[in-house]
């Protein structure tokens, strides 16, 4: 449907202007939004979001209702375009699945919204209204609310009301209007949405549980580091340090969502601080564990001291990291409300994962370096550990591959969010993703009393390069012990050595 396709790009530029002025919440504020020309109509995306019938209610608590809701919605005209009344302003609400419903065309034309010359001849509609039939599935639906300006008037008001909702759906607000002298017109006021179980939006709900059982995942797996690491504390080497500083920083993070979500369901109001600190560890944890995997990857700590030149080049790139991931998050969560699909964000998302790839690409070059090191001076030893992180990072990364595929083609084939319910389950299994991959990471070098045959060590390397170079080649005798002159014994008088007659003595 044209119009509907043309009216979806003008509310992800819309929302993305909501985002710049960080609109919060489930509350939808429009401040003076002015109406774009789409076809023959002049529109203002008010809002999409998926929303779960209301629930049996048996304790006259309006709880577990499910509405959306008008408050002073107010339509404003310049003065100098005030000396005529107007065409009516619509507010129209409809379910997805009822988007046929919304246009029509005279004899196979290009679709309309608003009513033409030629389709009000026909008697389908009257010149100047929106083109609407009703719902065959939905009885009273698509939902349209009208207002209009009198002479000389520059202001007026939608009469506040409350839709209940009764059938699940991914639910539509637009405000149109067909009238070209209507010029620089704006929306002012808000409407609130709200689900069954709170304010959370429907793809959203599923989320909020989905982070208090990744936050009890990770105390658990806390309570099992540091019990370790409190045990074994004089035997911790670096590389534990910074497994400590990811799980404590996961921790937060999922501490910091779960929050946010719940306090967004109970009041309708996104908290800003909340969101920030969470994006921000988010973004802290997701660098640092790459930088780790990477310096680890490199043998920092385990065949090597130091990283060398390369530790400027491994900041700069975690740097580079950081910043566009926390952007891209930033745009992403803060004042995010709408459930309609955000296209705009694919301009944030390439430089994320341009990096992404980078890191994957430095992560096994560095691995293979490593693994023929480790191989080539026989420290079976971390040799096997380092054989158990690879395995476990390649099978990370098809996973990883897959899963962006079957994520594409979610997005591709789900043009108008009908799979909405579903959607919550492409963000949580990342979070299970990578909570796995520490899992293991933490398995494999959890602290113990062995911990620092593992660590860097000058004595041993140099002892098992020895051992190497002995067993591939047998190392020359110096030149002084060659060149020695041979020791004949000296002989007794029965013409047997001294020392071969002392022992026979013995004997």
């Amino acid at each position: 449907m044209r119009w509907l396709k043309s009216v979806g790009a003008s509310g992800v530029i819309l929302l993305w202007l909501c985002l710049l002025h960080f609109i919060e919440a489930s509350v939808h504020d429009y401040n003076g939004e002015k109406f774009v020309s789409k076809g023959n109509a002049f529109v203002v995306h008010g809002g999409s979001e998926g929303i779960y019938a209301s629930t049996p209610n048996f304790t006259d608590s309006p709880s577990s209702d499910s509405f959306i809701r008008f408050e002073k919605i107010v339509f404003r005209r310049p003065k100098e375009f005030s000396n005529f009344s107007s065409d009516p302003i619509h507010a129209i609400v409809f379910e997805v699945d009822d988007r046929e419903s919304i246009g029509g065309s005279a004899y196979g034309g290009q679709r309309a919204v608003c009513c033409t010359a030629d389709l009000a001849k026909l008697g389908v509609c009257t010149q100047g209204q929106i083109i609407h039939r009703p719902s065959a599935n939905n009885p009273g639906w698509p939902k349209v609310f009208s207002a209009s300006f009198s002479t000389d008037e520059v202001e007026v008001a939608l009469q506040s009301r409350s839709i209940p909702i009764t059938k699940t759906g991914m639910y539509n607000v637009y405000f149109i209007h067909c009238e070209p002298y209507l010029k620089d017109i704006t929306v002012e006021g808000k409407t609130i949405w709200k689900n069954p179980t709170g304010y959370l939006p429907g793809r959203m709900a599923p989320l909020m549980n989905s982070y208090g059982f990744m936050s009890l995942a990770f105390v658990l797996l806390g309570i099992f580091w540091f019990s370790q690491y409190a045990r074994f504390w004089r035997e911790v080497i670096p590389l534990q340090n910074c497994i400590t500083l990811v799980i404590t920083l996961g921790m937060l993070e999922m501490a910091f969502w779960y929050f946010d979500y719940a306090e967004f369901n109970e009041t309708g109001i996104r908290p800003t601080g909340t969101t920030v600190w969470a994006v921000t560890f988010g973004t802290v944890k997701r660098t640092v564990s790459r930088l780790v995997i990477l310096m680890v990857s490199m043998g920092f700590g385990v065949v090597r001291p130091t990283l060398g030149g390369l530790t400027s080049k491994v900041l700069l790139l975690g740097g580079t990291f950081f910043l566009a991931s926390e952007v891209l998050e930033l745009v992403e969560n803060v004042g995010a409300v709408s459930d309609f699909s955000g296209k705009a964000r694919i301009f944030f998302v390439l430089p994320v994962a341009f990096l992404d790839a980078f890191f994957i690409l430095w992560i096994f070059t560095s691995l293979s370096a490593t693994l023929n090191k480790l191989q080539a001076r026989r420290l079976l030893a971390k040799l096997d550990i380092y054989r158990k992180f690879t395995n476990a990072l390649v099978v990370a990364v098809i996973v990883s591959v897959g899963w962006t595929c079957y994520e594409l083609y979610f997005k591709s084939t789900d043009v108008y969010n009908e799979r909405w319910q579903n959607a919550w389950i492409i963000p949580a299994f990342w979070q299970v993703l990578s909570f796995s991959l520490l899992c293991i990471i933490c398995a494999l070098w959890a602290p113990s009393q062995n911990s620092m045959r593992y660590a860097y060590s000058d004595d041993g390397e140099e002892f098992d390069k020895d051992v190497t170079l002995t067993l591939i080649k047998p190392s020359p005798l110096p030149k002084d012990v060659r060149s020695q002159p041979e020791v004949r014994p000296t002989l007794g008088n029965d013409g047997l050595p001294i020392g071969d007659e002392v022992e026979d003595k013995t004997e």
